[in-house]
């Protein structure tokens, strides 16, 4: 075996082992639980896989009963999650929105029938027909986005893959705007999920009553429940002290979501296991403002109907009434049974799931309770970390072989440190072990040492006209800055 191949084993070898240090570790579930001991002990049985998880808050509703818990990590710095920790609640929002109708519809300041264009004037085109009650059943045919331009594309791209605030500064005005130019599909009168509906239909109650959406919020639902704890944040500023960070499930920190144009849809909007117990009693014993929202009025498919903004769905002889919520970092859900008057609330502060933790909770089996397996997005995030970890070690081989000129050579040795970055920040490593990286490393290095051997033999360029090869390495060196600023985005 030649010398810079021997080299190269070593190097390589060396480096994989040294990356165990760095190598990317999903978050877990801590051990670290306070409120209520045995509910947490039942919450931990209730975990299919720790793996990917921080921390949970959690409360659980029983005759009556309200006992909450908290469970693992509020941040990376270990500082443990309290019952009273306020979470991002993401669309669980969406069914107080709807309870905003309700209450609306009963103290006949609305009419379900009434056409949201008749709440805002300022709205135009085919959308001002859709019903109030349309938008709250997602039956208003609307897309799940109010896109208007290339650049709310690129801004939401660009958001999805660094962590950032995807909605970040789409106001009420540009909320209005782009309902406006949206037009009801061959969907209208079918159960098909808006975000872009729920957030017009907020804002147009909001215009009605003459106030804001958060003042609208705090003024009908939340005071008259007494849930002080829960929020809505138009800015990052307005954050709610003591706050959990989310992050991804592979460990990314992920910026937290503030818009008020998209707060009735849950953009904004914080809260604890103690608010929303507070909302679960009140609207499963039916005090609640607005509690008639939750029933269901209209028919999805042959397990699943929709109030306004509450899903009903059955699992076997059981219904569970209920809403979930997503955003960069936080996954939340609330749900109760009426036939046995109990409740959950399970909120967490990454990227994964915590449905199957609420459903087991609520007696569901596990056999219904945890679906079908992790959903299309994360199998996606974890090809990308195998994807990413070992293609560019594997380009930089196959450039050491074939490279006519140091002009080719040279970003090939770039790309293979930069392809390691984005595997270790976008990949999911939840899904796939991280020691797999430490493997990447090892081959990225092992090609920088061949690499370093063949420098010395090549021109510095060679073969296409140069103005081609100069063009090509200029492009490369774009994707290059774009890939630094991924990596670099906390």
């Amino acid at each position: 075996m030649r010398k810079p191949t021997v080299l190269a084993l070593v190097v390589g070898l060396v480096a994989a082992v040294a990356a165990i240090g760095i190598m990317p570790r999903a978050p877990r579930l801590g051990g670290q639980s306070t409120g209520d001991a045995a509910l947490a002990a039942d919450v931990r049985a209730a975990v299919p896989d720790p793996e990917g998880h921080r921390g949970l808050a959690v409360a659980v509703l029983k005759n009556g009963l309200v006992r909450t818990a908290g469970l693992g990590d509020r941040d990376p710095a270990g500082r443990p999650v309290e019952p009273g920790t306020p979470f991002e609640i993401g669309s669980i929002t969406k069914a107080m929105t709807g309870m905003l109708l309700a209450r609306q519809v009963a103290t006949n300041a609305v009419r379900p029938d009434e056409p949201v264009g008749a709440l805002l004037p300022a709205l135009t085109g085919p959308a001002r027909g859709i019903t109030l009650a349309e938008l709250a059943s997602h039956r208003s045919g609307l897309p799940r986005l109010g896109v208007t331009s290339v650049g709310d594309v690129v801004d939401t791209w660009w958001a999805n893959v660094t962590g950032g605030n995807p909605y970040a500064g789409r106001d009420a005005r540009r909320l209005v705007d782009a309902a406006g130019r949206a037009e009801p599909g061959d969907g209208r009168g079918e159960v098909r999920y808006s975000n872009l509906g729920m957030a017009l239909l907020g804002q147009a109650l909001a215009t009605r009553a003459g106030t804001s959406y958060p003042e609208l919020l705090d003024r009908e639902l939340l005071r008259p429940l007494g849930m002080t704890s829960t929020v809505v944040a138009t800015d990052a500023d307005a954050l709610p002290p003591g706050h959990a960070e989310g992050s991804t499930a592979g460990g990314r920190p992920a910026a937290p979501w503030v818009a008020d144009g998209y707060a009735p849809a849950g953009v904004g909007p914080w809260s604890t296991a103690g608010d929303l117990a507070r909302l679960l009693g009140a609207t499963l014993a039916g005090s609640a403002p607005g509690a008639d929202a939750a029933t269901p009025r209209f028919t999805e498919d042959d397990r699943n109907r929709v109030g306004y903004g509450w899903f009903t769905t059955r699992y076997g002889d059981r219904e569970i009434v209920w809403h979930n919520g997503g955003t960069g970092g936080f996954r939340t859900y609330l749900g109760f049974e009426r036939a046995t008057g109990r409740g959950v609330v399970v909120l967490g502060n990454t990227d994964k799931g915590v449905e199957p933790i609420a459903l087991r909770l609520l007696g569901v089996p596990a056999r219904d309770a945890d679906g079908d397996g992790p959903p299309l997005p994360v199998w996606i995030t974890a090809g990308l970390a195998v994807v990413l970890t070992f293609l560019g070690g594997l380009s930089l081989l196959g450039a050491v072989r074939r490279a006519p000129d140091r002009l080719t050579l040279a970003p090939a040795v770039a790309w293979a440190a930069l392809y390691l970055g984005l595997g270790h920040g976008l990949g999911n490593w939840s899904v796939v072990p991280g020691w797999l990286w430490t493997l990447g490393v090892g081959l990225s290095a092992a090609g920088t040492v061949l690499a370093a051997y063949r420098w010395r033999g090549l021109p510095p360029l060679a073969g296409a006209p140069p103005w081609r090869r100069l063009a090509s390495a200029a492009f490369s060196a774009l994707l290059a800055v774009l890939a630094v600023m991924i990596i670099a985005r906390p």
